[in-house]
């Protein structure tokens, strides 16, 4: 027992001469053979604090890539000398409004007296809506009829309003009395219907593009007197309006398109 600890004893020396090479040895083990701890050097006290944070794992880069990024809030007040975003947002609702007024001008399946009201008529003293120069009722579902009582000069005008209106009718005029048969309502004819409102719509998508790069352009414009990141904080501002404008737009084309297609 005696002789082990005086063994023991005698390797403490060699220990501790070989100690830094030791130490090099873990530390490769951890982070490679380039890494090497030197004495009072601020270089390796990074790297034991860099050694100390964990590592990111595939899963959790999987996780954030798909993650959309935090979106852009400027004030309108803030920047109302480069651009009026209050302005601009209203403009992009209305082109929503302008799509849904097509919407239900045009895509009309159901038969009611409303159906025509949205067709103008074109007269020698101007343009004027279908109701307000003859009153339209619903003789049967299959059947519109127009008096134009009120303005029998307009009756030629009225008929040729209706039959150019796109809705695929064809009316007979009976003196002052315009009938419209009403055509039964087909598969085919629905999926026209449908093709249609996704016409609308990447119409109004495309009015929509002309808008956010006008604003662009005019953003871009005050480059000389503002910094870059106002710069392109605000396109991203912009763009980001236009997506949500888009993605309402889709939401009536999906609601609109089921409709149709019953």
């Amino acid at each position: 027992m005696s002789i082990v600890l005086r063994q023991m004893y005698q390797l403490g020396p060699m220990l501790y001469k070989f100690r830094p090479l030791l130490m090099r040895s873990a530390v490769e083990s951890r982070v490679g053979p380039a890494a090497v701890f030197l004495d009072n050097c601020k270089q390796c006290g990074a790297l034991r604090i860099s050694l100390s944070r964990p590592l990111a794992t595939k899963k959790t880069k999987v996780k954030s890539k798909g993650q959309p990024g935090p979106r852009v809030n400027i004030k309108a007040d803030l920047v109302e000398d480069i651009i009026d975003l209050n302005e601009l947002k209203q403009e992009m609702l209305e082109i929503i409004e302008n799509l849904k007024n097509d919407y239900g001008k045009n895509l009309n399946i159901r038969t009611s007296p409303g159906a025509l009201d949205h067709i103008t008529v074109t007269t020698n003293k101007g343009k004027f809506p279908l109701n307000h120069l003859g009153q339209i009722s619903l003789k049967s579902p299959q059947l519109i009829l127009v008096n134009m009582m009120s303005f029998p000069e307009a009756t030629v005008a009225a008929t040729k309003a209706i039959r150019e209106s796109g809705m695929n009718l064809n009316p007979e005029v009976d003196g002052t009395l315009i009938r419209v048969p009403i055509p039964k309502v087909t598969r085919e004819h629905r999926e026209n219907l449908a093709k249609l409102a996704k016409q609308f719509t990447n119409k109004s998508k495309e009015s929509l593009r002309k808008m956010r790069t006008n604003a662009i352009t005019q953003v871009k414009k005050s480059k000389d007197s503002v910094s870059e990141d106002t710069i392109r904080l605000l396109e991203k501002q912009i763009q980001q309006m236009a997506d949500d404008v888009v993605a309402d737009m889709d939401k009536h084309l999906m609601a609109k398109t089921k409709e149709l297609l019953g």
